[in-house]
């Protein structure tokens, strides 16, 4: 995740003196400054000043803390302004500054659990009549990555087929138009026996959108694999997706469907959502 870093560093006052600007002769009695590194939703704080006694943090989001050097997270993105309230060689002294939290999800690929899904409830595809397979589909993102998980009625070894139909430009006007999925023009196709081999990544180049046509590319690190369990007959899994590698998708917003088929492609397995209707937006304009 990017990490932030900003210094608060103000002309204070003593508290109940208001005083509307810092004029030039002025000589400020008592300065207060501290420096936020922000990283995700979690800022760490650090006061630069010497001689500061009696620490009252308000974080601006209804959490305080008296700890000299705190560390907080935030419940989500948004605009927080957190206060700082000190002793400042014997004088009572308040600083502020504004911190913007960028979108986050709490889904962490390499922990080797799946617990943190738990959190991820905004964006659960509908499973319909043609699921077959499928037991649960959700995502999420961030700045940088699409999280997927998914839960099948199968085993690693049956090396099941998936397909992952993508508009990553949520544009009708290009990529396939006809086929799977209705509301899309899908540019990306991730396509292979994902526990097994991997999938192969290809662009849409047909000369029509109604010509299925797609050409393999050779991108590396474009999707990662996290924890993969088999727990009483169902296969839970999540993906990652990096948006900055694949075409389309540092834009706003993006369409999936995603199918399964049997590993010698002689039967299809389930779709989510449903094949023939329209695929899934998820919406990244946060």
């Amino acid at each position: 995740m990017k990490k932030i870093k900003a210094t608060a560093l103000f002309c204070t006052t003593l508290l109940g003196i208001s005083i509307s600007s810092c004029k030039k002769d002025y000589v400020p009695q008592t300065d207060l400054a501290y420096d936020v590194v922000v990283d995700g939703a979690t800022a760490s704080f650090k006061v630069t000043t010497k001689g500061v006694t009696g620490y009252k943090w308000d974080f601006g989001d209804g959490t305080t803390s008296t700890d000299a050097a705190p560390t907080h997270t935030y419940p989500g993105k948004g605009k927080y302004v957190p206060t700082l309230v000190a002793s400042v060689n014997g004088k009572t002294t308040e600083s502020s500054t504004v911190l913007r939290i960028a979108k986050t999800s709490p889904v962490k690929i390499n922990d080797n659990s799946l617990a943190d899904w738990d959190a991820v409830t905004k964006d659960v595809l509908p499973l319909g009549s043609k699921k077959g397979i499928f037991r649960a589909v959700k995502m999420d993102y961030d700045g940088n990555y699409i999280y997927v998980y998914g839960e099948i009625a199968a085993k690693k070894s049956d090396g099941t087929i998936f397909d992952f139909y993508i508009d990553s430009d949520n544009n009708p006007g290009t990529g396939l138009a006809t086929g799977t999925f209705t509301d899309g023009g899908y540019d990306i196709l991730l396509e292979g026996q994902l526990f097994v081999a991997g999938v192969d990544i290809f662009y849409h180049n047909g000369a029509t959108q109604q010509a299925f046509s797609f050409a393999q590319q050779s991108i590396a690190d474009a999707y990662t694999v996290g924890t993969v369990k088999e727990e009483g007959g169902i296969l839970k899994f999540e993906m990652r997706i990096a948006r900055g590698k694949l075409k389309g998708l540092t834009g706003s917003g993006a369409r999936f469907g995603i199918q399964v088929t049997k590993s010698d492609w002689s039967v299809g397995l389930g779709s989510a959502p449903d094949d023939g209707g329209p695929s899934y937006f998820l919406d990244m304009s946060e």
